[in-house]
């Protein structure tokens, strides 16, 4: 593996020009008529699409946005020929554990603010200071500004070999990992492609799939049934966006890149359908705010084609899908009741699971939904790995 090995810091600094021009590609947006039966089951309806773009073209702040975020130390440095942007939030405890954190798709590194200051310094809000954390957040390859690709083939296992190369550059020869929904699946990877170094992995959103011997769906409780019907009804009325994004991603990114409403469409409806279903909308599960700044994220970084090319490798990956060991390396998950399809025996089929929680509140955005809940599973894990 070629590396650059220089890290170098890094802000955020979106162009005048660019928020300009996004302000009048809102105002200047074609907007579809409403197809009959306008409750979200055929899609984001144009009223309510109609009323967040608004709100983004007249009240949103990027430069908010741009100036938190550029709170956060950020670097990028060069692996295996690709950019790799990331957070590297140091603990003041000075034996805090290093824990690599993961998002997903249609996530960015900012999902996690809402839990990095519990987890890097819990002794500044009210918590035990041996259970810090150093973190390093990165954006994934594709997303963000982990940009642009630099070639073909970043898949899940690509990516976990680039994070292995970045702790170890960042001088942790000893980590723990956590992830979410793409980022489990990286996280997982990680801890198979470098055990030696790797304490735990501890996921959400996790996807486990039955392996077609009837025998080890026997016996599952209500709720592990509820789970398996979520996964079918998923695969069955859900999975539009990722069949395209993992066929046609360059098509696709032709409407998303210029057009902000698409973008937000786009992103705007997986929220809404995977988020705790107790709220009604979106913004209500995660806040206004925090929606469109990802949703700017993906915009301003130009990434709708490059985020979407990792499910196109995911889909064209043989590894992927070909059997592999029982993982090794402790892992621990966490189980949103009301979103999840995480069932444990199958999960325990594949890897080495010492900790399984189900939480009733919260979605699939665990760090943003439910922040506290997350960081409270973590600290017990790791705490208990220690």
């Amino acid at each position: 593996m070629h590396r650059d090995s220089e890290i170098h810091p890094f802000r955020i600094d979106i162009p005048q020009a660019d928020i300009d021009d996004l302000r009048e590609r809102l105002a200047r947006t074609r907007w579809p008529a409403q197809l009959p039966g306008g409750d979200w089951v055929r899609g984001v309806p144009v009223a309510y699409l109609q009323r967040l773009a608004a709100h983004w073209l007249h009240q949103y702040d990027w430069r908010r946005c741009e100036t938190h975020l550029n709170s956060r130390p950020q670097f990028t440095t060069r692996i295996d020929g690709q950019t790799i942007h990331f957070v590297h939030l140091r603990s003041p405890e000075p034996d805090a554990q290093p824990l690599l954190l993961l998002h997903g798709w249609p996530g960015s590194f900012a999902e996690f603010d809402r839990v990095a200051d519990a987890l890097s310094d819990p002794r500044r809000h009210g918590g035990d200071p041996s259970q810090a954390f150093h973190l390093v957040i990165p954006s994934i390859p594709g997303h963000g500004f982990s940009t642009p690709l630099a070639d073909a083939g970043w898949n899940h296992g690509r990516c976990a070999r680039a994070f292995a190369a970045l702790m170890q550059r960042l001088g942790y020869t000893r980590y723990g990992v956590q992830g979410g929904d793409v980022g489990a699946f990286i996280a997982v990877e990680l801890g198979r492609a470098d055990s030696e170094h790797v304490s735990g992995v501890h996921c959400n959103a996790l996807v486990t799939f039955p392996s077609g011997d009837p025998a080890e769906l026997e016996g599952l409780t209500a709720s592990e049934q509820q789970r398996l019907e979520r996964l079918q009804n998923f695969r069955d009325r859900m999975m539009g966006f990722a069949h395209i994004q993992g066929t046609r991603p360059q098509t696709l990114s032709y409407g998303l890149h210029d057009s902000p409403v698409g973008q937000l469409a786009w992103i705007v409806e997986k929220f809404k359908e995977w988020t705790d279903p107790a709220a009604a909308l979106p913004e209500d599960a995660v806040g206004l705010d925090a929606l469109l700044d990802n949703v700017s994220l993906y915009w301003f970084t130009g990434t709708s084609g490059p985020s979407a090319n990792l499910y196109y490798e995911a889909f064209n990956d043989p590894s992927a899908w070909a059997p592999k060991p029982r993982g090794t390396v402790p892992m621990a998950v966490a189980v949103s009741l009301t979103q999840d399809v995480a069932v444990r025996r199958l999960a325990e089929r594949d890897h080495h699971i010492v900790r399984w929680t189900e939480l009733a509140r919260g979605g699939h955005f665990l760090a943003t939904e439910t922040p506290m809940a997350l960081a409270g599973d973590l600290r017990e894990f790791f705490g208990s790995l220690s």
